[in-house]
């Protein structure tokens, strides 16, 4: 019997089974009765159930999105599924699915013979902790948190709120994509001037070339009387609506880096030396990784894919604001005062994370 003549309750169901939005949206093209069952229904309660189950947990996605200054952030919020607030749950979906591309190949950095990809359980608790670790950056690594107010008891108390909405299991997962985002930042995104030297000696081991490294302070500001182009796109626009736009980029299968990228960054001619692509040595390099924490997700993908060169990358932090700089991430203290609270020891949970006995991956 062709799959148009079955029962509309059983063509629904065929609609519910699906587990991705591309899937519900390829049948309801398929024939014309699917695309009038498709419309005639709740299409977006259909799609909803599809993205559930290629974003889930929605319940979570949705807190990011619904938050706002007007409400504590601890406070479990309940929004009516629409056609909005689906675009946006999605946008920050494609960058949750992204990360599950990256985790293995940080979390297996030493030991990458055994490295294999995530399981769908393992995934699920990936996008559960990017949505989460999302909210904390959204609603406390914003200019309403300077670093003279981060020690203030009423300030820290508000961060622990939301911290005490989990379960200890559950801030272990967030701490360990929390420490896959740190690899990515203090490697990938602002690499230290000892990391820029090794990367250097391995791709052109019989160069006689000494780097000349940048002794000033981090942050210098932009050259120029006008701001670039790519400064502009900053300021226009925040890198985690640009994956709603960049599909093709934000695809978990192209975060491959392009060869033409890792040339730019260590390219030796008159106008360029990889020395100045490090960003410090132990100490002041450190600190700007701790500030670089406070992006999001999406943010730290986007600088990662698009922000090749330090110059790329000093000129977003100069669109954020002043706020930004000097101004370190603060999860991980909070992290450390919720435990004490519970009586727990942070560093034993760090520990069990390293040895894959809690956070995402438990083997």
């Amino acid at each position: 019997m062709p799959i148009d003549h079955l029962a509309t309750e059983l063509l629904l169901h065929i609609f519910r089974s699906c587990d991705s939005i591309s899937d519900v949206l390829n049948l309801a093209a398929s024939c014309r009765r699917l695309h009038r069952i498709f419309n005639s229904t709740n299409k977006v309660q259909l799609l909803a159930s599809a993205a559930e189950v290629e974003f889930g947990p929605l319940q979570d996605a949705t807190q990011v999105v619904t938050h706002n200054v007007s409400q504590p952030a601890h406070l479990i919020r309940h929004a009516p599924m629409s056609d909005a607030l689906l675009k946006q749950i999605i946008q920050l979906g494609l960058a949750a699915r992204k990360w599950e591309t990256v985790y293995p190949f940080k979390k297996w950095k030493t030991d990458y013979a055994i490295r294999r990809s995530l399981t769908e359980p393992e995934k699920l608790r990936l996008r559960r902790a990017v949505y989460r670790l999302w909210l904390y950056h959204r609603a406390f690594h914003t200019r309403a948190y300077d670093r003279f107010s981060r020690s203030l008891r009423h300030v820290v108390m508000e961060r622990a709120q939301l911290l005490h909405n989990w379960s200890t299991a559950e801030l272990a997962e967030m701490e360990d994509l929390r420490l896959v985002i740190s690899d990515v930042v203090q490697n990938h995104i602002c690499p230290s001037n000892g990391a820029i030297q090794r990367k250097f000696r391995k791709r052109y081991p019989e160069s006689t070339h000494q780097l000349s490294f940048n002794i000033h302070l981090n942050y210098p500001p932009p050259t120029g009387s006008s701001p670039s182009a790519y400064h502009q796109q900053c300021n226009d626009k925040n890198p985690s609506d640009l994956f709603g736009q960049h599909f093709h980029t934000a695809h978990p299968s192209n975060f491959t880096e392009s060869s033409a990228k890792i040339r730019s960054r260590f390219r030796n001619d008159l106008s360029h030396d990889p020395g100045y692509e490090g960003w410090g040595d132990e100490i002041p390099h450190y600190y700007v990784v701790q500030d670089m924490m406070k992006l999001d997700p999406a943010q730290v993908l986007w600088l990662r894919e698009h922000a090749p060169l330090k110059e790329q990358v000093e000129d977003f932090i100069w669109s954020l604001g002043g706020w930004f700089r000097d101004n370190g991430e603060t999860f991980g203290d909070t992290l450390e005062f919720v435990m004490r609270e519970r009586g727990d020891d942070v560093g034993e949970l760090r520990a069990a994370i390293l040895n894959r006995e809690m956070g995402i991956v438990l083997e």
